[in-house]
């Protein structure tokens, strides 16, 4: 099973808790955010591949059927300009294609571009021509060749670069890349994901390691120990982390709770975290993710 249809799975559940009327108002507020080009906005009121990507995951968790005509358009149009785009937005192309059951007649070149950000080191940075990888940068590409039906090159060598990145500590924890080689709870997160894909040890330590980025007195997961304030999107991907691992983390589901709730707004969209003003579609996904993953 692909990244994308692993997180989608569990997303699906979260209408359990959010019920039909907070269900129809996510929705709604998805819905309201997609442009008349067919792609949906991100923060600034501009379509946008990446949170186009999000839009679509969070409605197919829904089951609110997709706007299909209007996001082909919006999908061709983007593929006309692929030279333009970074390799985030690439690794976002291929899984909206994907969500829309989509084959591209340019997809030989879409994962040539792709594969020009492969680093030195045999795995894959945001940034071409890097020495090294990122974890993110090898999650995405993982799930952007799943999401095309295509193999994974070298798959070996994608490992171990992000195995390099894995914190000598001994804490079961990862850093994203090498210039800010802080471990924290989204890169771990994405390389137990990738565990099970690229024959990757998660350590003994791990869970514990992200369990000890609970916050206690907030109800969410730290971005990293010490930081200042729980975020939406380090929570609900310590969760998902965490039940890759098979470990318990039933004693923090009401504390959870009460932070999710506390994000959650009657527009139907989620904050990512207290400090956060905006609503946007990324966090919302985030949002239905966490919660899905207490529903189980």
């Amino acid at each position: 099973m692909s990244l994308r249809l692993e997180m989608l799975q569990v997303a699906r559940l979260a209408p359990k808790l959010l019920g039909p009327e907070a269900s129809r108002l996510v929705a709604d507020y998805v819905r309201s955010q997609q442009a008349p080009s067919g792609g949906f906005r991100d923060r600034d009121g501009e379509p946008d591949l990446y949170y186009t990507s999000f839009a679509l995951d969070a409605l197919t968790a829904l089951q609110v059927p997709l706007p299909e005509e209007p996001l082909r358009r919006y999908l061709e149009s983007c593929e006309d300009r692929m030279e333009e785009w970074d390799f985030v937005h690439l690794c976002c192309l291929a899984r909206c294609g994907a969500a829309l059951r989509r084959s591209s007649p340019l997809q030989e070149a879409l994962l040539s571009r792709i594969e020009g950000f492969r680093s030195a080191d045999g795995g894959y940075n945001q940034m071409d021509a890097a020495e090294t990888g990122s974890t993110y940068a090898a999650f995405l590409a993982r799930g952007a060749y799943s999401d095309l039906g295509v193999p994974l090159p070298e798959p070996e060598r994608v490992a171990s670069s992000v195995r390099s990145l894995a914190a000598p500590d001994g804490s079961g924890a990862w850093a994203n890349d090498t210039v800010f080689p802080v471990p924290n709870v989204p890169a771990t997160a994405a390389a137990v994901s990738l565990a099970r894909h690229l024959r990757l040890a998660v350590p003994a330590a791990t869970g514990d390691w992200l369990l000890g980025c609970f916050h206690l007195e907030g109800g969410g997961f730290l971005p990293f120990p010490g930081a200042p304030m729980p975020d939406l999107l380090s929570t609900a991907v310590a969760l998902h982390a965490l039940d890759g691992l098979q470990v318990d983390f039933a004693p923090l589901r009401e504390g959870l709770l009460d932070y999710i709730d506390g994000l959650w707004t009657a527009e139907g969209g989620f904050h990512g975290s207290w400090g956060d003003d905006d609503l946007d579609i990324e966090y919302t996904y985030y949002g239905l993710l966490a919660l899905g993953h207490l529903a189980i």
